[in-house]
């Protein structure tokens, strides 16, 4: 692609902070820049905060750009304190080898991996490098680790971090504190082995960041460099990505494709340019268009920003099902019947007997979190049955309560569950 990724990038409103603004777009608009962003396997899934990372990732790629991905799973035991009120859970080491593996999977629909050259560097540029910081860390002889970086870093320096400072009061273990020199020998260790002038992050990764280019600076003399992009949150300041049922995952077994499509398809209004300029590809001509519309027109931009959103995640087949569940549902044109809607299976000799309760099979099929959420929605008048609403928070259901062999549970305004008999 021609132009400068950095004009890209700064349009699109991802860039927050530079060490060397004019250096770095400079720099983006001579060579192919090697750089990196690093995730840390907490979980066994990324979500959609990683995404944000894994769209700039994109974005440099089609610029000509390196990425290299790190894999924290050395940085992961001991835990990162940017953004937390309290201490990681300290997980095993396969606990996060595990998680680590299920990210490279992810990592691989999204971006093209390449091999390097004898000497570390890319074997052809704009080919991803994958890595691995345990490859390094979990190496380090201690004494040898903070006789060599740990006299690098000035404790009073570290302290004035905002990553240390907002946990100070609640206190901060030494575990902890070690974190930003961990990560900080992970840029320094991908310079010297893969040429990597730049770390990208979240904006809550900046002291990290300035502190890595600094110690390549005093232990190299060489110069590197650093760039943050904004956090996925509301206009109102919020982080994004949250769901009752926790985070929107990438990974279609811990959130589906239509539950993917439907968050995006219900953000505020106020919220369509942020989502559409960052989390898609369409030219801002197209998100500029789309997030001027007004009152009710402003539902189709929240249905292209849904629809291009879990084609990038989960492919246009998967994209197409949840946009037709979704307007079947809601009775917008283009439906495709309820062939797609979310669907669970109850076995038909349950209903004999003493059957079982709706609130019962709404927790079952995924609709409440447990059976008290079940019976607070049903009192508050947010549950429908086959378009009627509940009174009943003990409702025993029958056979009569699925004409044609199925039913539609609806909770609230937004969340629907078709159940079907089976024999």
């Amino acid at each position: 692609m021609t132009g400068n990724v950095f004009d890209v990038l700064m349009e699109r409103g991802f860039i927050r902070q530079t060490t060397h603004e004019e250096e770095i777009r400079k720099l983006f608009g001579e060579e192919s820049v090697t750089f990196y962003i690093g995730f840390d396997p907490t979980a066994d899934s990324l979500h959609v905060g990683h995404f944000m990372q894994v769209i700039i990732m994109m974005w440099m790629q089609k610029y000509g750009h390196t990425p290299v991905v790190l894999v924290g799973d050395g940085t992961t035991m001991v835990g990162d304190p940017s953004g937390r009120s309290d201490m990681r859970r300290l997980m095993t080491l396969e606990e996060i080898a595990a998680n680590g593996k299920r990210f490279v999977k992810l990592f691989e629909r999204f971006i093209e991996f390449g091999g390097t050259r004898p000497d570390g560097r890319p074997a052809e540029p704009g080919k991803a490098i994958l890595a691995n910081n345990a490859d390094w860390l979990l190496k380090l002889n201690y004494v040898d680790f903070i006789r060599d970086i740990g006299r690098h870093f000035s404790v009073n320096n570290m302290l004035r971090a905002e990553c240390f400072k907002s946990r100070m009061e609640k206190g901060l273990s030494f575990l902890e504190f070690n974190y930003m020199l961990m990560q900080s020998y992970d840029f320094l260790e991908l310079y010297r082995r893969h040429g990597c002038k730049m770390q990208f992050g979240g904006d809550d990764q900046w002291s990290n960041i300035i502190f890595g280019v600094d110690l390549i600076r005093r232990e190299l003399g060489e110069q590197a460099y650093g760039m943050t992009f904004a956090l996925l949150t509301t206009s109102e300041g919020n982080k994004m990505g949250k769901t009752q049922a926790g985070a929107l995952w990438l990974d279609p077994a811990k959130t589906s494709p239509y539950d993917f499509y439907q968050y995006w398809r219900n953000v505020e209004d106020a919220d369509v340019r942020t989502c559409l300029s960052m989390l898609t590809f369409l030219p801002m001509e197209e998100v500029e268009g789309l997030s001027a519309l007004k009152d009710a027109e402003i539902n189709r931009a929240k249905e292209a920003l849904a629809y291009e959103v879990t084609k990038l995640v989960h492919g246009e087949a998967e994209a197409v099902k949840a946009q037709e569940a979704a307007r079947a549902l809601f009775g917008a044109p283009g439906g495709g019947g309820m062939a797609n809607v979310p669907t669970s299976e109850l076995d038909r000799a349950r209903l004999a007997g003493e059957g079982i309760g709706l609130v019962a099979l709404m927790r079952e099929a995924g609709i409440v979190s447990s059976n008290g959420d079940g019976f607070r929605a049903i009192q508050q008048g947010g549950v429908t049955l086959n378009g009627e609403k509940v009174t009943d928070p003990k409702k025993t259901l029958a056979e009569a309560d699925f004409p044609d062999g199925s039913m539609l549970i609806k909770k609230g305004k937004k969340t629907y569950c078709r159940v079907v008999l089976v024999e």
